[in-house]
């Protein structure tokens, strides 16, 4: 009974001990962010079935992609050119508007040669053309993505197999066009059939071709002079990424 007594009793001081100890320690609590890249509102990234722009300019984007059947849309990174472009042909397809979706987009390396890649054609391939199945997955989910990749009523291709081909009742998109040359440009424009609409995408100022070899400026000054044909030029205003984005667009 004592051995009992006295076990309670250890058993109890050592419980006090732990609930001063507890007391007297100072926990850290995690201070508050005071810090937000995108100051008080933050941005809502799930998905919109009905895209809205975000701007003037993106607003002209899009009346031009309904009412016209070649869009230029020209502008500096994170204007959601390709995006928007995307958002639009999925759009259409799902509305019954066009029967296909064509996105295309020169294979030019930012920079630095990557050497011969492993894999057949289309693993080659892949990684240049992966920021479009970002965007189409974003608007169609990765189920919904691959069942019409595999019908073929989505076909994503690189610049250089779209020689020779009329693009009827489809929704072409021409991503990062300011790594295609002038003669490039004019082919691909040139694909453009009937019941179909073409948007071309890019930024002039960002091209990883050598000097003078960009064709997209002087494809986009001709054009402007057609009625028939939209040019739309973004501005740094319109960046809807990280606002130092813009920042730092403006002093590079």
């Amino acid at each position: 009974m004592a051995k009992r007594s006295s076990r309670q009793k250890g058993k109890h001081t050592r419980q006090s001990e732990t609930s001063d100890y507890r007391d007297n320690v100072s926990y850290l609590e995690p201070a508050p962010s005071g810090w937000n890249p995108l100051g008080e509102e933050r941005r809502d990234r799930k998905y919109q079935k009905n895209i809205r722009p975000q701007g003037k300019n993106q607003a002209a984007l899009l009346s031009a992609i309904d009412e016209k059947n070649l869009v230029l849309a020209l502008g500096p990174a994170g204007t959601g050119k390709t995006f928007l472009a995307i958002a639009k042909a999925v759009e259409a397809l799902e509305k019954g508007t066009i029967g296909r979706i064509i996105l295309s987009r020169p294979a030019v390396e930012a920079g630095e040669s990557l050497g011969f890649l492993p894999g057949d054609l289309e693993d080659k391939l892949a990684p240049y053309l992966r920021p479009l199945y970002d965007a189409l997955n974003d608007r169609l989910g990765p189920k919904r993505l691959k069942q019409f990749m595999a019908d073929g009523t989505i076909e994503i291709a690189p610049v250089a197999y779209m020689r020779g081909r009329t693009l009827n009742n489809a929704f072409v998109v021409i991503d990062e066009a300011q790594n295609c040359t002038y003669g490039q440009i004019k082919m691909l424009l040139t694909r453009l059939g009937w019941h179909s609409t073409m948007v071309v995408t890019g930024d002039p100022d960002q091209t990883d071709l050598l000097p003078d070899m960009s064709g997209l400026k002087d494809v986009a000054d001709r054009l402007e002079t057609l009625e028939t044909v939209s040019v739309v030029r973004l501005k740094e205003c319109d960046i809807v990424r990280h606002p130092l984005v813009a920042d730092m667009l403006t002093v590079l």
